[in-house]
């Protein structure tokens, strides 16, 4: 389910989104007048933060319940590591049919593309294989942790991959947390603990073990953490777009999936055959996996940490409401607390460290024949900065930039 967005190995909020703290387009400091452009430009950045956060949560959740509401179907049960590789070969597909967009549809110029950028760059593209091979296996992963956890418990315990996030980021990139960072990851443990303790007091279904869902989950969250910081680690500096990385994953993972279909079920298939127990809700799932996440890599440009935790935040509350509904889940004080502590953590977690002072956006003054008066004796504005985060403070999205 990873994709790769334009800022590495977590989806980067890029140079569209505005640091916390920062103007928005369209609005003035003291001292400057905002040109009506500049205005227009800002409604417009604000919809699109709209939309993005709109696409954020509706990803975030509709994946995770339409896995759980696939597994639990009566009837023949489909097999999950077919699953996972046709939703990487469809990635793969889209993203080559993307390039095929970018080269004007000539067929010779992509296929040169391709034999430069992917065995020429040999080193480039093997660099991609262990990101891959870890993508597989937490894809596979999810799925035996939705197959044994209600929708819920399981959206609020994947949390964690943000507390795997920021320590492989300490340890492998020498990064930093905040004193308000270290609280929230400790705040974190707590509501995902609060939640496990709730599950493990409820019980569930005799066809579900609650061990087996959370130990996946666990090695999910540390697989992302350690794909995610390794990503960027080895491709800091590449060139590489968005959709030739995202190709690059589709190969290995299509190849590795194979592997794994091959090693677990592979007797299975062989008999049954590869779409067996395919239903309309199995392909939805398929196409979620595939084009969900490469759409988040679209959209988060337009998002900051603080909206991107909104969207987790969302996406829990969303998952539950959803739950109740569909699968009768029910919530109890214990999971309410736990649930609690988790979202105010996302929250803690995707505040800036230090709030910018308020100042006129970029696309303001470079809007031509408007004149920006700046009070006598006093230096202009500084410009904002093209980058905003890293990856430690935007963990929150689903495996993607990874999109996988």
């Amino acid at each position: 389910m990873a994709a790769v967005g334009a800022g590495g190995s977590t989806a980067a909020a890029g140079p569209g989104a505005l640091s916390a703290g920062a103007l928005e387009p369209g609005t003035a400091s003291a001292g400057e007048t905002v040109c009506p452009s500049s205005r227009m430009g800002g409604r417009a950045h604000r919809r699109l933060k709209y939309i993005s956060l709109a696409v954020l949560v509706v990803q975030n959740a509709s994946l995770i319940l339409s896995i759980r509401y696939a597994r639990t179907l009566p009837g023949d049960r489909f097999f999950a590591t077919t699953a996972v590789v046709m939703a990487e070969v469809l990635k793969g597909l889209t993203c080559l049919l993307l390039l095929f967009a970018q080269k004007r549809g000539n067929v010779k110029h992509l296929v040169l593309f391709l034999h430069e950028a992917v065995l020429v760059q040999y080193v480039d593209t093997l660099k991609l294989a262990v990101p891959s091979l870890i993508y597989t296996l937490q894809n596979n992963l999810q799925y035996v942790a939705i197959s044994n956890l209600p929708a819920a418990t399981f959206q609020v315990t994947y949390q964690l991959k943000i507390l795997t996030t920021a320590l492989f980021s300490v340890l492998m990139l020498n990064r930093s947390l905040s004193r308000l960072q270290w609280a929230s990851l400790l705040l974190l443990f707590t509501g995902v603990a609060i939640v496990q303790a709730q599950q493990a007091s409820g019980g569930g279904p005799l066809d579900q073990n609650p061990g087996a869902g959370l130990a996946a989950v666990v090695a999910s969250c540390l697989s992302s953490g350690f794909a995610g910081v390794y990503f960027e680690k080895i491709l800091k500096g590449s060139s590489g777009s968005v959709w030739l990385r995202n190709l690059q994953l589709g190969l290995f993972g299509t190849a590795l999936g194979l592997v794994g279909l091959w090693w677990a079920e592979g007797t299975a298939v062989a008999t049954r055959g590869f779409f067996f127990g395919y239903t309309p809700a199995v392909w939805g799932v398929v196409l979620n996996q595939a084009f969900g996440g490469l759409l988040v890599a679209v959209v988060v440009k337009y998002a900051d940490n603080i909206l991107k935790g909104f969207a987790t935040s969302l996406s829990i509350v969303l998952s539950t409401v959803a739950s109740i509904r569909l699968f009768g889940f029910h919530v109890d004080p214990l999971f309410a607390l736990g649930a609690g502590l988790v979202i105010g953590a996302v929250y803690l977690y995707s505040l800036p460290r230090g709030a910018a002072k308020a100042i006129a956006s970029a696309s303001a003054s470079a809007s031509g024949p408007c004149v920006h008066q700046q009070p006598p004796g006093q230096p202009p504005p500084p410009q904002l900065s093209s980058h905003h985060g890293d990856l430690i403070t935007e963990s929150f999205l689903p495996k993607s930039v990874l999109v996988k």
